[in-house]
């Protein structure tokens, strides 16, 4: 009988505490917006977080709320922008699709300056005196952005240089954040030419570390017709909003530097 009346005691006060409990989760629950689970479901989990929010549901409470424009996704294809605008009542504005270019084509090509015997990290051998490559503007080829692509967008090639799949590549812009030498940058896919440097020294200094770089010869200026290409600080650069994508300058570039994605 002692015994008998400990047990009871404990049994009401876990009935009575589970009562309270479950009428608290029922008080106490947060409603869901339907939009916003619709929302996140058409999303693709990717959580890159290149829209400026915390991850696709971030951008799912940010988009229902007005804070983000539906193109602020990089990722999600235009199916999925429109049925997105469909949930929210409103219409998409299309957007030129972008491509990460890598702007160097040194890679093995450029030997080492020093042997390099540390972490075999981009941002880590940057540190050290800019990298161990000749070229100190160029790729240092440990494959951070292959690492960090959410998309395995980008490989590595057999002479160290990151090559990007621009059917794969949704231009989340993580590749042009992270890379320690800003090598990378978003091009519409409908103008292909691009210049495949970075350098800013003097023709006779690059020619002497890397057999492709721009040695800021001119000869592209002189044959565009659109007056899209110039050479500024030693490099030569592209003005998008003039370029035809003719690909003349691609023809008399001296060194190969100025190349067209096929």
């Amino acid at each position: 009988m002692p015994i008998l009346i400990p047990i009871l005691v404990l049994t009401a006060l876990g009935v009575i505490f589970g009562a309270g409990l479950a009428l608290a989760s029922k008080k106490l629950a947060v409603s869901i917006d339907p939009k916003l689970e619709r929302i996140h479901g058409l999303l693709p989990g990717a959580n890159c977080g290149a829209c400026g929010g915390a991850g696709c549901f971030g951008f799912a409470e940010g988009v229902l709320s007005g804070k983000f424009k539906i193109e602020s996704c990089r990722v999600v294809e235009d199916k999925v922008k429109d049925m997105i605008a469909e949930v929210l009542g409103q219409k998409v504005e299309k957007k030129v699709k972008l491509v990460a270019a890598l702007h160097c084509n040194g890679g093995s090509k450029v030997k080492d300056r020093f042997l390099y015997d540390g972490i075999e990290d981009c941002i880590s051998a940057n540190l050290v005196l800019g990298g161990q490559k000749g070229c100190t503007w160029g790729c240092l080829g440990f494959g951070l952005c292959v690492e960090i692509c959410p998309f395995d967008a980008i490989t590595m090639s057999e002479e160290r240089l990151p090559i990007v799949d621009k059917i794969k590549c949704r231009a989340c812009n993580k590749c042009v954040q992270k890379c320690p030498k800003k090598l990378f940058t978003l091009l519409p896919t409908a103008q292909p030419v691009y210049v495949a440097c970075r350098s800013h020294d003097i023709g006779k200094d690059t020619r002497a570390v890397c057999p492709v770089g721009c040695i800021a010869c001119k000869k592209c200026e002189q044959v565009c017709p659109a007056d899209a290409i110039h050479v500024i600080d030693n490099l030569a650069m592209i003005d998008y909003h003039k370029c035809i994508s003719c690909g003349e300058c691609v023809k008399v570039c001296p060194m190969k530097t100025i190349l067209k994605r096929p």
